[in-house]
C-alpha cells in the first residue's frame, strides 16, 4: 500500500513538474499565436487610455502571419495615422534575416494601396526598425481608418520578428485618438500577453503539485 501510495504521490508532482515547466519554456516557435499590446504612449499631447491596439503573431509552417488590431473603445476608439513622428508608417517593426521580398501585405484598406518598406525608420523616440507598412494612396496625418493591418512574412519564425530595438521596442504604431484628438506612435514592448490555454495549464501544474503534497501530509498524518 506504501508503494502504491508514492507512486501516486510522485506521479502528481511528477506531472505538475512538467506543465510548469512547459509553461516557462517560449512557445514562439510553435503554431500558438502569441499578442502584444500597444501600450507606450509616445503620441504629442497623449493618446489617451491604453491598450490602443495589439499585435498577434501566428507561426503557419515555414511562415509568419501579423494581424494589427487596433482598440475600438470604449474608452478609446483608435485609428490609424501616418505622420513623420512614426516616419510615415503605419506599423513598424524589425525582422532578424527577412528580405522585403519576404513580406506580403493583405489589402485591407478599401479603395487604397498598402506595401511594405524596409529602410532606417527611426521616427520620434521609438527607436531604429528596419521594415514598416505604409499607405501610398491614403495622405497623411489622421486617415480615418480602422481597419487591421496584416501581413505576412515567408521563410520565418515568431523568433525572428519580436526582438527588442535598441530602445527596447518591439512594435510601433502610428495612430489616432478619439480620446484625445492627437496622432503618434504607440508602441510594444515586454512580454506578449499570455494566451488562455497557457493560463490552464500553469493552473493545472499547481494544483498537480498541491495535490501531491497534500497527499504526503495525509499519509504521514494517518500513519501516526
Amino acid at each position: 500500500m506504501k508503494r502504491i501510495d508514492s507512486l501516486v504521490r510522485s506521479l502528481l508532482v511528477g506531472v505538475g513538474i512538467l506543465l510548469l515547466a512547459g509553461f516557462a519554456i517560449p512557445s514562439v516557435g510553435l503554431a500558438d499565436p502569441i499578442t502584444y499590446n500597444l501600450t507606450s504612449d509616445h503620441c504629442t499631447g497623449g493618446c489617451g487610455t491604453a491598450p490602443f491596439g495589439t499585435v498577434t503573431l501566428t507561426q503557419i509552417g515555414a511562415n509568419v502571419s501579423v494581424v494589427v488590431d487596433l482598440a475600438n473603445g470604449p474608452p478609446n476608439t483608435i485609428g490609424w495615422a501616418q505622420t513623420g513622428a512614426g516616419d510615415f508608417q503605419l506599423f513598424k517593426f524589425n525582422a532578424t534575416g527577412v528580405a522585403l521580398g519576404d513580406i506580403s501585405v493583405t489589402q485591407t484598406f478599401a479603395g487604397n494601396n498598402l506595401q511594405a518598406n524596409t529602410g532606417t525608420l527611426n521616427g520620434d523616440g521609438t527607436g531604429l526598425f528596419a521594415f514598416g507598412i505604409s499607405c501610398t494612396t491614403c495622405g497623411n496625418g489622421n486617415l480615418g481608418i480602422t481597419s487591421n493591418v496584416v501581413f505576412q512574412v515567408a521563410n520565418a519564425t515568431i523568433a525572428d520578428l519580436i526582438g527588442p530595438n535598441n530602445l527596447g521596442n518591439i512594435f510601433v504604431a502610428d495612430v489616432f485618438s478619439s480620446q484625445t484628438g492627437n496622432t503618434g506612435p504607440v508602441d510594444a514592448s515586454g512580454s506578449p500577453v499570455p494566451e488562455p490555454s497557457t493560463l490552464v495549464l500553469y493552473g493545472l501544474g499547481l494544483t498537480m503539485l498541491l495535490m501531491g503534497q497534500k497527499w504526503r501530509k495525509a499519509r504521514v498524518n494517518n500513519s501516526l
